[in-house]
């Protein structure tokens, strides 16, 4: 059995990592990742979109999703692989928040692997972005 100093089991809570969206946001994503797209950034082309606003990024939720893992893991893991499904968009506005509970911890011979059940939900709880992780543990 492969040990680490790190605890975790199944059934275990993430730390949540949460975001108020909005412009601001939306504009330094854009300017990073070059993704200055009119229903990102203008109401007018939110709302002929069938929004309520301008909206943000898929691959931004992502990012909080892998901020998540990344705060939860600090220095005693990496992340093997994340992935989501969009299901709601983001708009101005509205608290997110990223969570996660550990689903299965296993060893691959001298490694130890975690599953993990991930999301993001709005300040009512609605489930925004499902998915799964993996992570490998270090000593």
């Amino acid at each position: 059995m492969t040990t680490t100093t790190f605890d975790v089991s199944v059934g275990q809570s993430l730390p949540p990592f949460s975001r108020t969206t909005g412009l601001e946001n939306w504009n330094r994503f854009a300017a990073v990742n070059y993704e200055f797209v009119d229903i990102h950034m203008d109401d007018e082309a939110g709302r002929a979109a069938g929004y309520d606003s301008a909206f943000g990024m898929g691959n931004l939720l992502w990012s909080y999703l892998h901020c998540m893992l990344r705060d939860w893991l600090g220095d005693h893991g990496r992340i093997v692989e994340v992935r989501c499904q969009f299901r709601g968009p983001n708009t101005k506005g509205m608290k997110l928040t990223a969570g996660g509970t550990v689903s299965a911890v296993r060893d691959e011979g001298a490694r130890r692997v975690v599953d993990l059940e991930i999301w993001i939900s709005d300040s009512d709880g609605t489930v925004l972005t499902p998915g799964a992780a993996t992570v490998e543990l270090f000593d």
